[in-house]
């Protein structure tokens, strides 16, 4: 008898696309096989939805794809639908009453549970709700399927502190809860021995860790001991909060080697008025103070944001004062967001909701900014020497174009010339930069050099090992990467919360 396949389906940040790896990992750890690529919709034996809980329609566009999958269960006996993630822990009560064909609907506290309650419902033939308050163990114990074998998250803290107003995470994600320095250093190592070169450090609210263990300086120390991890080539993190965003960070940042000069700092809003009503704990003053010490101590830094346009009472004024700060803070990209509620959060009961016109007619000219800043600061690359780190699946044209692309250190997205010798995803290509557009970089001569990587081998050997089975599908989630070089459209924070 063949084994049973599965299907994640991944919507939201990236603590959903590193919890959808474990999920995988965990069922094939119980003996599932990943649903060959091209497989059918509904024709997986077990569907499993990992939901985000930050967008007003989440729940709308879950039961949708519930309903598409309900006549393919009915013609299917034996195959199981489950539901996780933050609308699970929200909606816990109305899943199973709204989508009675659901087998298994579990929270943000208890995936490892995962392959118990399908058994359960198989078994019992009824629906299993399990539920937890809190955190049962720290996921990164469970077994993972990386997506990727040279790039990978690392998560260090679940969970958030703060408050903001429009943002539901604290609720679903629980408080902050941090893991053992030396756990996240040994599987670090353990990731960089199966041939990683890329980690992302990957939280909440990132850059808070040390809170829960009484360390203000436990992030700062952290990164520079993943300075002293051989074969580590490049460190990231991702997302951080202002208001914990000290000059030690800045200090390691400047003098690891391998953190890279890249940064994505959420913003949110320009406005004093509106950062108060936002529950942010900083002021326009003290964000632009950030972004000057950290271009004082790295001139080359990367610098990306979250912004959120139209949030209840915001004016006109208010909104000229976030122009006023992309306009100074000149990030290299910006993920703009136009303010929908979040059911369940105070922003959603304020008065003052601006009309959908208003929203859309700023957010228009923020993004229109926007542009211009990315691609006057691209244009800047041009004429740099650069070294890519080969990535796969960020170029849709390459095979058109005869072009192979990847990510420099800053996390620029580059399109390069395919060179002569062969070249794996996780290798590195020195390139020089010819053109610029606002979201990528263009590499038209030669490459300059080749080194082929402990990653590229370990992305051939895992290649070779995949096509002597059938193989896998991606997760359900649009394209963020490869899967980690950080911040993704899909995933800078919480959909935009960037805590």
């Amino acid at each position: 008898m063949s084994a049973k396949t599965y299907e994640v389906r991944t919507y939201g940040c990236q603590m959903n696309v590193h919890d959808s790896e474990r999920l995988s990992g965990l069922l094939e750890d119980a003996g599932y096989v990943r649903a060959p690529e091209g497989t059918a919709e509904g024709d997986a034996d077990v569907v499993v939805f990992n939901t985000c809980a930050v967008r007003e329609n989440a729940d709308n566009k879950l039961y949708g794809n519930l309903g598409r999958l309900a006549p393919m269960k009915t013609k299917r006996p034996g195959m199981q639908i489950a539901v996780g993630g933050c609308l699970a822990q929200k909606d816990r009560d109305t899943i199973v009453k709204r989508a009675p064909w659901v087998d298994v609907v579990f929270g943000t506290h208890n995936i490892g549970k995962l392959p118990v309650l399908l058994e359960r419902a198989r078994i019992q033939e009824e629906a299993q709700v399990e539920i937890a308050e809190s955190l049962e163990a720290f996921p990164s114990t469970l077994p993972t399927r990386r997506e990727s074998a040279y790039a990978a998250w690392v998560s260090i803290s679940v969970g958030c502190n703060n408050t903001c107003t429009f943002c539901i995470v604290p609720a679903l994600r629980g408080k902050e809860k941090d893991r053992r320095t030396g756990d996240i250093l040994a599987e670090i190592e353990a990731l960089v021995a199966e041939g990683v070169s890329e980690i992302t450090l990957l939280g909440q609210n990132v850059n808070a860790y040390g809170s829960d263990i009484g360390d203000r300086e436990a992030f700062s120390k952290l990164l520079r001991a993943c300075g002293r991890i051989e074969g580590l080539e490049r460190v990231r993190f991702t997302s951080p909060h202002p208001r914990d965003f000290t000059d030690d960070v800045i200090a390691a940042m400047a003098e690891t080697p391998n953190v890279m000069h890249q940064l994505h700092m959420p913003l949110q809003s320009g406005s004093d008025t509106v950062l108060k009503a936002m529950r942010r704990s900083y002021r326009q003053e003290r964000f632009l103070g950030i972004i000057e010490k950290v271009r004082a101590a790295m001139p080359d830094a990367a610098i990306s944001t979250d912004i959120i346009v139209g949030f209840p009472g915001e004016t006109e004024e208010d909104f000229e004062q976030t122009m006023h700060v992309v306009r100074e803070a000149r990030f290299a990209n910006a993920f703009t967001f136009q303010y929908s509620k979040r059911p369940g959060t105070p922003a959603a009961t304020m008065d003052d909701q601006i009309p959908k016109e208003v929203v859309q007619a700023r957010y228009e000219r923020l993004v229109a900014l926007q542009e211009e800043i990315s691609w006057d600061e691209n244009k800047k690359q041009v004429g740099r020497t650069l070294e890519v780190m080969v990535a796969e699946g960020e170029g849709r044209k390459d095979d058109a174009t005869h072009r192979l692309s990847g990510r420099a250190p800053d996390n620029r997205l580059v399109h390069f010339t395919k060179p002569d010798e062969p070249v794996r995803p996780g290798d590195v290509v020195t390139v020089e930069i010819t053109y610029a557009a606002p979201h990528h970089l263009l590499a038209e001569g030669p490459a300059k050099a080749v080194r082929r990587t402990r990653a590229g081998d370990a992305w051939e050997k895992r290649t070779a090992a995949a096509t002597a089975k059938p193989a896998g599908v991606m997760l359900g989630i649009p394209a963020i990467g490869a899967p980690a070089p950080s911040p993704a459209p899909a995933a800078a924070g919480c959909g935009g919360c960037g805590d």
